[in-house]
Formats: structure tokens, sequence, C-alpha cells
């Protein structure tokens, strides 16, 4: 990451640094990244389930990195993100909103905002379940382009319309043709990021990167551009290749779009 040019990196799934907080800050201080913040998986629907020891636990990193972005999907409880979905009633969104709001006050008690991730196989995935949270609650968004897309809803606009709603954005390109297979039944989410025909690197795909960017740029927008494409890897890729290639891309590609930028304010 830092050879390509990265400064920040969110904390990653479990694994990808060491288990303690003050491990974690010391392997980022010591390739000289920012840390931004993590994707976090919690049931958030379930009046009977409290996400809040796992999200305290995640505070605790962020109090020792210095990250400021909590990222939350509101997962199904069921493994994986291809399981059926369950169709929420009132009173399942109602503690949904609930714990959204509970969530963000104390992350903001503790200096980090935090924010919803619409994500495939989660209870907010669709266009009508991001309005739902748009309408229902106060809560602020992690704008993932790519999981926008598939659920249904048009990230160009939403990037123009709820620009005041996006705290940090997940720049993802998607693959049209991959993505109406999954739609169609005729691969799984899960086989088709093993494929990788799935998410593209920025520029590469159907997603219109360029002007979501400006949108976002032009609104005033001064949150994190997170390059995050979900991958699936079996066997550890040798030296320039595998992921590396589609990070390389995708960063010379939103370096060029800001840099036709220049001069514009």
């Amino acid at each position: 990451m830092r050879a390509l040019g990265y400064t920040a990196s969110e904390l990653g799934a479990e694994g990808f640094l060491p288990p303690l907080p003050e491990q974690k800050a010391a392997t980022l201080a010591e390739y000289g990244m920012t840390a931004v913040g993590s994707f976090v998986p919690e049931v958030l629907h379930d009046a009977g389930h409290d996400p809040l020891p796992r999200i305290e636990r995640e505070l605790d990193d962020y109090a020792a990195s210095g990250a400021e972005v909590l990222i939350v999907a509101a997962v199904t409880g069921q493994r994986g993100y291809d399981a059926k979905r369950p169709e929420l009633d009132q009173r399942q969104w109602d503690t949904l909103f609930r714990n959204l709001d509970v969530i963000r006050e104390r992350a903001a008690a503790r200096g980090v905002t935090a924010t919803l991730h619409p994500h495939v196989g989660t209870v907010v995935e669709t266009a009508s379940d991001v309005q739902k949270v748009i309408d229902g609650s106060s809560a602020l968004f992690c704008f993932d382009t790519g999981h926008l897309m598939i659920g249904g809803t048009d990230p160009v606009a939403f990037a123009a319309e709820h620009a005041s709603r996006i705290a940090c954005t997940h720049l993802k390109d998607v693959s049209l043709e991959g993505m109406n297979r999954v739609k169609n039944g005729e691969i799984s989410y899960f086989d088709a990021i093993v494929a990788d025909i799935l998410y593209r690197p920025l520029g590469q795909g159907d997603v219109d990167v360029r002007a979501i960017v400006n949108s976002l740029v032009d609104s005033g927008y001064t949150g994190w551009l997170i390059l995050e494409q979900d991958k699936v890897v079996l066997e550890e890729p040798t030296a320039d290749s595998g992921p590396i290639e589609d990070a390389r891309a995708s960063l010379a590609y939103l370096r060029a779009v800001l840099a036709e930028r220049t001069g514009k304010g």
C-alpha cells in the first residue's frame, strides 16, 4: 500500500492487523499510514441483541490508532451475504434506527463519526431500504458506490441529492454484466467475487465514478475517498499480481479525475 502511494488505511478485517489496539497503532505508524476506520458487521434490528459490546471494542482500537470513521453494516445475523434476507417489520426498523442513534452517540463521545454502510445481503440493501433509513433516521452513510448500485440505488443521484448525509465514501466500480448475472440468480454474490466478474478497478466498470467524485467535491465534501474493492484471495499472490494491480489502477484513475479539477477550485 505504501509503495503504491496510499497514505491511509481502514483497520481491515480480523487478522489484517495485530489484535491489540496499541499493536494496530504501532503497525500503521511503522508504515506511515493514517488510520481511517473499520467495517463492522452487526445485527441492529433484533431487540434481543445488543450491538454495543462489539462497537465499544472497535472504538477502543480507534482511541489507540486515531481512526475517525466507524462503518457499520446492518447484517441479517445469517452467515454470508447470499442467505435470503428477512423482511423487517416496523418494530424491527424502529429497533435498527434506535441502535443507529445509540451507536452514533457512543462514537461521537469518543470523537468518532458513525456511519451506516448499505451492503448486499444485509437488511439495508435495496433502494427501498436506503430510502427508509433516509426518511426514518438521521443516520450518516458510508457511501459505497458499488453496493448501492447493486442494490438498485443510482449512486450518481445519491451523491447529488444526499451529500449532507455522506460521511465517508467507498469508491467502487461495477460490471453491469456481472451484476445482472448475480441478480438473475446465475451465480451467487460470493462466487461472482471469487470469479472476479462483479467489481472492476475504478474507470473500468459501469459506475460513473468521475461524475460522483466531481459531485462530492462540488458539494463541499471533505471526507475520505476510500478505494475498496471486494476480493476473495484463495492463495498468496505473486509479487505485483492479484489485488495490488486493481489497487494501482484505481488509485491512478482517481488521481487523474482529481487532476482534471486543477484550476477549477
